[in-house]
């Protein structure tokens, strides 16, 4: 793939990914505003329904891919050394699964103890 190609998949990414961010961003602050669940019971009861479980889940990975794809077009437009530059996308890499996978538990974790 030529880098001109790559650079077009990166765009599309975060064009795609950005429209459903604020979709669901945009649903997350008008369901808070207006329709707050009263305590934590009803929060999580309002995460184990299924289209939002589907929705919540789909958030993580699409947001961590986002901002992947941003950082790592700071990185290789800003940062010169190669060296530091892998170090720094490494980095980040780890930060992302990590976060993703802690969102992913305290999602699970919510729909479990909704179910019982």
């Amino acid at each position: 793939m030529s880098r001109q190609a790559s650079g077009i998949l990166a765009w599309l990414a975060q064009r795609l990914t950005a429209v459903y961010l604020a979709v669901f961003i945009t649903y997350l602050f008008i369901k808070f505003t207006f329709d707050a669940p009263v305590d934590y019971l009803a929060l999580r009861a309002w995460v184990a329904q299924p289209v939002v479980t589907a929705a919540l889940l789909l958030f993580f990975p699409i947001v961590l891919f986002h901002a992947w794809v941003g950082i790592r077009d700071v990185f290789l437009d800003y940062v010169q050394i190669v060296g530091l530059r892998v170090i720094l996308l490494a980095l980040v890499a780890f930060t992302f699964l990590a976060s993703g996978l802690w969102g992913f538990k305290a999602i699970v974790i919510a729909i479990i103890k909704a179910g019982s």
